[in-house]
């Protein structure tokens, strides 16, 4: 296991760029600690392939340094790294058996004989392999290919870190959510660095204890589940992370008011404060929807929104309003009265973010 730091890491893959737009890795110092399980999340195309491929030395980057427990290895191969990767697509021998599969990387390297067995037999155990040892892997299934796949990762114990590249979108629905708990307990159980990239939040949240969330090439986030969805620190993770994602209003300070376009908001003295400390013309206001108090009826310090949709989901209904000309969501539990026309909505001072320039401020409460 391996300690992983990224240092003044940055790619392109144009020969001369000139602006911050030619990089598919922009400028970022990051650490993923030794023994932990991390997630890379993000949308298509914001990099995080492209930051695993340099980690596992498939790609060399245009500028920093990647090092492996404080010892650069920018030009060093994935094997003279000693790393795992698990790919989208199974990769696996399909004229051998499903044991020989296991065993190869630690034939490969020369283990004996009889730790190759014990190793392999734990192994499938934990991926529930087991029935399928004898059979020969072109007669499996896609997602029983990929747990192949994963166990030829993870059958070698010396491995610096393994990392995963999107490795359950081959994988049937139903068997997803099974799949990364099996993940998470053969990170509990081996205590392996891991990494293991995604779009999908659900599969981060599930799997990792702290996840890097990326835009346009930067990690612009590092945290647990619970911080990136309580205190996103760039308006990208709020959009991103839950679902509904965060609302964001346009705000400035207009006559001694917080106003949303036309509509006056009541958030507090500290946030004014803040709002007339700033010189940026770019300012919005963050709250979850789970934290929008809409009221069927009016109440002090609310301010009126049009009631535009309202999803009913059982348990919960999801609320499209319109404040200001923005349009935000609201979610009320199911005992909790449904506006029909109008809503008065408030904004819990203590669930409120200030975003600037996209990024999020901290905001000091006396």
């Amino acid at each position: 296991m391996a300690e992983i730091t990224l240092k003044g890491l940055a790619h392109s893959y144009l020969p001369d760029p000139q602006s911050p737009e030619d990089y598919a890795i922009r400028e970022m110092d990051h650490v993923w600690h030794q023994g932990g399980a991390f997630a890379l999340l993000g949308p298509s195309g914001c990099g995080k392939s492209t930051l695993l491929n340099i980690i596992s030395g498939l790609l060399e980057p245009s500028g920093g340094e990647v090092l492996f427990d404080g010892e650069k290895v920018n030009s060093l191969s994935p094997e003279a790294r000693n790393i795992a990767q698990v790919f989208q697509f199974p990769v696996v021998y399909d004229t051998m058996t499903v044991y020989d599969n296991l065993a190869f990387p630690l034939r490969n390297v020369g283990t004996a004989a009889g730790r190759v067995h014990e190793r392999v037999m734990e192994v499938a155990e934990v991926l529930e392999l087991t029935p399928q040892l004898k059979r020969k892997a072109k007669n499996l299934t896609a997602d029983e290919k990929q747990k192949v796949s994963m166990g030829r990762g993870l059958v070698r114990e010396d491995v610096s870190a393994i990392l995963f590249d999107e490795p359950l979108t081959v994988i049937d629905p139903q068997l997803k959510w099974k799949l990364r708990r099996k993940l998470k307990e053969i990170h509990r159980r081996f205590n392996i660095t891991m990494v293991y990239v995604t779009h999908d939040q659900l599969e981060a949240s599930t799997f990792a204890d702290k996840i890097a969330v990326m835009y346009e090439g930067q990690v612009v986030q590092f945290g647990t589940p619970r911080e990136l969805f309580e205190a996103p620190n760039h308006t990208f993770v709020g959009y991103f992370i839950g679902s509904p994602g965060m609302n964001f209003l346009p705000v400035a300070m207009e006559g001694g008011r917080v106003m949303c376009g036309e509509a006056p908001l009541v958030v507090g003295e500290a946030f004014e404060k803040a709002l007339q400390a700033t010189s940026s013309e770019n300012v919005k206001l963050g709250i979850r929807p789970e934290f929008v108090e809409a009221h069927a009826t009016e109440v002090k310090g609310a301010t009126e929104a049009e009631v535009v949709d309202i999803q009913d989901l059982g348990t919960y209904a999801i609320l499209s309003l319109r404040l200001g000309g923005i349009l935000l969501k609201a979610r009320l539990d199911e005992d909790e009265p449904r506006p029909r026309v109008r809503a008065w909505l408030r904004f819990p001072v203590g669930r409120l973010g200030l975003y600037v320039d996209e990024f999020r401020v901290e905001v000091p409460h006396e």
